[in-house]
């Protein structure tokens, strides 16, 4: 995200002395992507933050694939993923490509004993169900329902949750999740046609600073594996920050939809990409205004991506049967559209309160076995009439 932001203590200089009280050098960190050419932040630690003590274990948490070369339309049942007590142990892959994979969690704990770090993937996670507190070693941010949640690779966190009732949707990302390039000029800025703007990004606003030393567990994924690492001092030292390379925070209800006279494509939708896929946020809305519109989307192919829709609250227009917490896979390589009756129910509606967000893939997506043990086999034929 193209936002200058810093919180506590910096020296005037990158690259130059920057004391503590007692005379003793903070360490700097550089924290950036893409080699140097991508977005970074410089932090200032009360330790040095490679002092590692031991890596206890290594074991795989890679996606167990069922179906790899997959054309039939499926419907999964999200809520049927049951809830764990473990934050890790509760996230659980349902479809996966070389480039992302989509996961389903319902964590009813926080993450105490441990901190967390991916070093595979950005993190997109929506909150469906619950609020708390993501804790991260460049400050905290309070979330709730409907917030997405934007945690660039590398950075070492906790999720404190206020209730056991969570439901999370993530999309762990091989490419870095920007916002949409055309909604942005040469400088960055969002530009007024733009569905949100600066003001709408929550960025971290408290610095947890610890000066420990002790056994620290973090448990760092790379290539599809966790390493069980025991850092020498608290992961969270970091005294102060600026830069780019930061997790933030943006709300699917602060979207604010573009409309017309006539149906509009899905990209009026878009909220985040990558250079693999998109992410769109379908939200309440006024429907198309021209006197003869239909307001259900009309038939298309999926001639290059996988489309996935995952259904959070309200009545969408376009489908019959759906619940909060379904997800549709719609595969490339087929059209897919309206249910029968969706275009005809559509007529003369001048609103909608659908909530849902879509994942478009360019690569096909892989099945996993946690995805067939929650996924609708008929789903592929409710288009028959």
């Amino acid at each position: 995200m193209p936002l200058y932001h810093h919180l506590g203590k910096i020296p005037p200089k990158r690259h130059t002395i920057f004391r503590k009280e007692n005379g003793d050098l903070y360490y700097e960190q550089l924290f950036g992507t893409i080699g140097f050419d991508g977005m970074s932040t410089n932090m200032y630690h009360e330790h040095r933050p490679t002092q590692v003590k031991k890596i206890l274990r290594q074991y795989s948490v890679a996606p167990k694939i069922a179906r790899a070369n997959n054309i039939q339309s499926y419907r999964l049942r999200g809520f049927q993923i049951q809830p764990q007590d473990d934050y890790l142990e509760s996230r659980k892959a349902v479809l996966t490509n070389s480039d992302c994979t989509i996961v389903l969690a319902a964590p009813k704990k926080s993450t105490e004993d441990y901190f967390y770090k991916n070093t595979d993937s950005d993190e997109m996670i929506f909150v469906h169900k619950g609020s708390g507190t993501l804790r991260t070693v460049l400050g905290n941010l309070t979330f709730k329902y409907g917030d997405y949640l934007i945690i660039p690779r590398g950075i070492i966190y906790k999720i404190d949750f206020d209730t056991e009732d969570n439901r999370l949707f993530i999309v762990e990302s091989r490419h870095p999740i920007y916002t949409p390039k055309r909604y942005r000029n040469w400088f960055g800025q969002l530009l007024e046609h733009s569905p949100f703007c600066e003001r709408d990004i929550r960025r971290p606003d408290h610095l947890e600073t610890y000066d420990e030393k002790g056994d620290f567990l973090i448990k760092v994924k790379k290539q599809d594996e966790i390493f069980d690492m025991v850092y020498a001092t608290h992961p969270f030292d970091v005294v102060g920050y600026d830069g780019y390379n930061y997790p933030y925070a943006f709300s699917i209800h602060d979207f604010e939809p573009i409309t017309g006279r006539i149906h509009q494509p899905p990209p009026v939708h878009q909220t985040f990409e990558t250079s693999a896929f998109v992410v769109c946020s379908f939200v309440p809305r006024l429907y198309d205004y021209h006197p003869d519109s239909i307001p259900a989307p009309y038939n298309h192919s999926n001639i290059d991506s996988d489309e996935v829709l995952y259904y959070v609250d309200g009545d969408f227009m376009s489908r019959n049967d759906i619940a909060p917490g379904h997800i549709s896979l719609h595969p490339a390589g087929i059209p897919h559209g309206p249910h029968p009756g969706a275009a005809e129910r559509s007529i003369g509606e001048v609103k909608t309160e659908e909530l849902a967000v879509m994942v478009d893939t360019f690569k096909p997506l892989m099945l996993t076995e946690e995805a067939m043990g929650i996924a609708d086999e008929q789903y592929y034929q409710s288009w028959l009439e």
